[in-house]
């Protein structure tokens, strides 16, 4: 049993992809964000994983002339994008280098963030410290959305809920059509791919529930659980990095 559990440890989020691995990887990151954006939303009322809604809230508060509001929604925007960004360096650092962690190390820096905001946060009593707070919400928010468009090959999105649900839409639409045509392609709707986009949507909203009562209960610690999952789900694949990886010959120059 512990080496099965090990060697699940090393591949869950190690370089050898399966769709079975990349499904297990993505329920854990759809309610690691569930939890991210609802305490995102309890704390400081921005739902730091929806750049579609914080883009239209920077267009809205500019011609309103709220522009605490613009600040707050850029900064979202800003530290989305630099998370995807950072996540593309760091893969493809780690990638060229043949690592066994060039997926877990994005997973280290996201567990390790929401570790220390957890724990550092509460006693942060800035009056705007709403203006630190949902950066640092969406820079995790682009890293793990990122890693895991990485991974699966951009076919699945753990933040993403109105792509997810509109691909259950499609779905639906698929099984509920009637083939009368005998001679056309038929319509078939794919029941293995309904069943993932159901399970991630239900895991975000599942960890939106998690992520607003136990942040009403006990404030920003609520993110500590989440942070070590991430750090376990990690941890195994630097391991092997760091303890099996050998100095490589020099490559034979082209003179």
């Amino acid at each position: 049993m512990r080496v099965r559990i090990d060697r699940y440890l090393l591949n869950v989020a190690g370089p050898r992809r399966t769709p079975a691995l990349n499904r297990h990887l993505a329920y854990l990151l759809a309610l690691v964000a569930g939890v991210l954006n609802s305490v995102g939303f309890v704390a400081v009322a921005v739902y730091t994983s929806h750049m579609t809604g914080l883009t239209a809230m920077v267009a809205d508060h500019l011609v309103l002339g709220d522009l605490r509001l613009v600040l707050a929604g850029l900064l979202a925007l800003v530290a989305f994008t630099a998370g995807a960004a950072c996540c593309a360096l760091m893969f493809n650092w780690a990638r060229r280098r043949r690592l066994h962690s060039r997926f877990a190390n994005v997973l280290l820096l996201e567990g390790l963030l929401m570790l220390l905001f957890g724990l550092l946060a509460e006693s942060l009593t800035w009056a705007h410290r709403d203006l630190l707070f949902i950066p640092v919400l969406a820079f995790t928010m682009g890293l793990q959305n990122a890693v895991i468009t990485k991974i699966s090959g951009a076919t699945i999105r753990t933040t993403h809920v109105t792509g997810m649900i509109t691909d259950i839409g499609i779905e639906l639409g698929k099984f509920a059509y009637r083939n009368r045509l005998p001679a056309a392609d038929p319509v078939t709707g794919d029941a293995a791919k309904l069943r993932l986009l159901a399970a991630l949507v239900g895991l975000f909203f599942a960890g939106g529930v998690l992520g607003a009562l136990g942040y009403l209960a006990v404030g920003f610690p609520v993110l500590v659980p989440t942070a070590l999952t991430l750090l376990v789900a990690a941890w195994r694949p630097l391991a092997a990095d760091l303890g099996l990886r050998q100095p490589r010959p020099p490559r034979p120059s082209r003179a």
